[in-house]
């Protein structure tokens, strides 16, 4: 482990210098970003915004006045935007193992408090390995949502991440991320590429042993909100890789004791109030759930407590209770998320309830 902590050091480190020094796509944002996300960029310096890796959008809705924790934070761009989201009353916390890209994203610190009005910092920026999270002093139970963006691959103990990011979280909140996913497993002499595994292609998990890792560790309902393809035009890369395809995929995991392995169906249903900043016409939970304002919705179990055992409750009006139990959600489907379309700024994806 001490040796890929090394390589990716070295690679984020030094190697790569701003993202144009990227050989694929994988490390990128592809999906469009909403307006208020941009005019949150446009606030955060250029150094830090030069020195962004990620593979996608990893800040969900309803932020005002949260404690976020920000893994693999890098040069602090996602830190920098969460800070304005969560406001004077919420708290960042950003994590990094690269000396480089930390001393980028502390220069700046008194530069953005100052950019954003606020009189005293709402972020801080720790230097540790992910797999380590406990040495780090945080306080468990006492974070609403962790993020991360494209950084799970580039761990080599996936479960331990996980397992701590389940201790950290208060119950009923969530872990929001975005990382690559491969369509196989990764053979181990891929795993061993230095630049595949800079490059956050050979690190990766396959899908479907994440969505196990996880409801093991105890994020028992997995949910997409998007997925996208990453296509690779570097030829060296595609020789290596062959028939392995590569997804961008956005999770969130809700730490919940009450969910189940499947979609169970109780006759509840659901209505959104439209009280969410930015996302007043509708809310996209996932990429199978969107809520019209004002529009009854029928859900399951599951759906219902991601809601009401969560910081949205008092954005819904709910329906319903657990006492008659009517089998499994009609139309939940197990589709994997590279046979499906997913995306959180259009039509949602027909499975699952």
């Amino acid at each position: 482990m001490a040796d890929v902590h090394l390589d990716v050091q070295d690679y984020y480190g030094k190697v790569l210098q701003t993202t144009d020094d990227l050989m694929t796509n994988a490390c990128t944002t592809s999906s469009a970003m909403p307006r208020y996300i941009k005019t949150a960029i446009s606030n955060v310096h250029e150094e830090v915004i030069s020195k962004y890796y990620g593979c996608g959008l990893t800040l969900p809705l309803r932020l005002e006045g949260a404690h976020v924790l920000d893994l693999g934070s890098g040069a602090g761009r996602d830190c920098y935007i969460a800070s304005q989201l969560v406001g004077k009353e919420g708290y960042v916390v950003g994590v990094d193992m690269t000396k480089e890209q930390l001393l980028t994203a502390r220069k700046y610190i008194d530069f953005h408090m100052d950019k954003f009005g606020y009189s005293k910092k709402n972020v801080e920026f720790h230097e540790g390995y992910l797999e380590e999270l406990s040495k780090l002093n945080l306080k468990g139970a006492s974070f609403d949502v962790v993020v991360s963006n494209c950084v799970l691959n580039l761990v080599k103990d996936k479960r331990a991440v996980l397992e701590a990011c389940f201790a950290l979280l208060k119950e009923g909140g969530e872990l929001y991320f975005s990382d690559v996913y491969a369509s196989r497993r990764i053979p181990e002499i891929l795993a061993q590429d230095k630049v595949l595994y800079g490059e956050c292609l050979s690190g990766a998990l396959y899908w479907n042993d994440f969505e196990q890792m996880a409801k093991q560790v105890g994020f028992f309902d997995p949910r997409v909100v998007s997925s996208s393809p990453i296509t690779i035009q570097n030829e060296d890369a595609i020789e290596k890789l062959g028939d392995i395809k590569f997804h961008s995929i956005t999770y969130r995991l809700f730490k919940l004791k009450d969910l189940e392995p499947d979609c169970e169906d109780f006759g509840q249903a659901v209505r959104y109030l439209g009280n969410i900043q930015h996302s007043e016409k509708g809310m996209f939970l996932d990429a199978h759930h969107y809520f019209e304002k004002g529009k009854i919705k029928a859900v399951c179990g599951n759906t219902w407590n991601m809601l009401f055992q969560t910081r949205f409750k008092e954005n819904f009006d709910f329906i319903g209770n657990f006492e008659t139990h009517y089998g499994i959600f009609e139309g939940c489907g197990k589709n994997p998320p590279f046979n499906q379309i997913a995306s959180n700024e259009g039509t949602p994806a027909l499975s699952c309830c």
